[in-house]
């Protein structure tokens, strides 16, 4: 098995990664799921803080465009 990671969204405060799970030597996944990290403000861990510039541009290095809708 081998596993697959992408960035499907780049938000103002999050980000979506779209997890997928491959047997050995298939190119069509067999698995497939996602999860979504929200910055919060570190100092109340309640707030949704805005992405440092670093970590924007290291996501967008993986971002996979057009595989789920980005007006939300």
């Amino acid at each position: 098995m081998t596993a697959g990671l992408r960035v499907e969204r780049v938000g103002n405060t999050s980000v979506r990664y779209g997890i997928g799970i491959f047997r050995a030597g298939e190119e069509s996944v067999s698995a497939e799921g996602h999860f979504v990290h929200v910055y919060v403000d570190r100092a109340t861990q309640r707030r949704p803080t805005p992405l440092p510039d670093t970590l924007r541009q290291a996501v967008s290095g993986i971002l996979v465009t057009g595989t789920v809708e980005t007006n939300r």
